[in-house]
């Protein structure tokens, strides 16, 4: 069974089949220390998956397949080539963000995260 992640934030690149990819605080092991993802996972990717009000309906936007899985230093966002970090913010769905501002608002302002903790990048195709 496919698991499902929200994709508030990027509902409209996943409709437009532009977002692939996404950094999650957690989505590495579970509290058996069992990984929770691999490649050729499947997820299907909601406008939102937590907090639904009662009867709030649960909105599937698309179903995906995992290609990559790897943590990584929030920080290699704000360290690599200037070009690379670019790409990755149009895989992430934020072709116009700077790579600053979305790790300071996803991530510093609103987990409390350092540059030096580490968020899972999970990549996708879509089915």
């Amino acid at each position: 069974m496919a698991r499902l992640m929200s994709v508030a934030f990027t509902e409209q690149a996943v409709i437009e089949r532009h977002k692939t990819v996404t950094r999650r605080k957690g989505w590495w092991v579970d509290k058996n220390g069992r990984h929770l993802l691999k490649p050729g996972d499947r997820l299907v990717l909601c406008r939102k998956v937590m907090g639904r009000k009662p009867g709030e309906p649960l909105v599937r936007l698309a179903e995906v397949e995992v290609v990559d899985v790897r943590r990584e230093p929030l920080r290699t966002l704000l360290s690599h080539r200037t070009e690379w970090a670019a790409r990755e913010m149009v895989r992430e769905g934020f072709p116009d963000m700077n790579p600053r501002v979305f790790v300071d608002a996803f991530f510093v302002a609103a987990q409390g995260m350092t540059l030096d903790d580490d968020v899972t990048r999970i990549e996708w195709r879509y089915l």
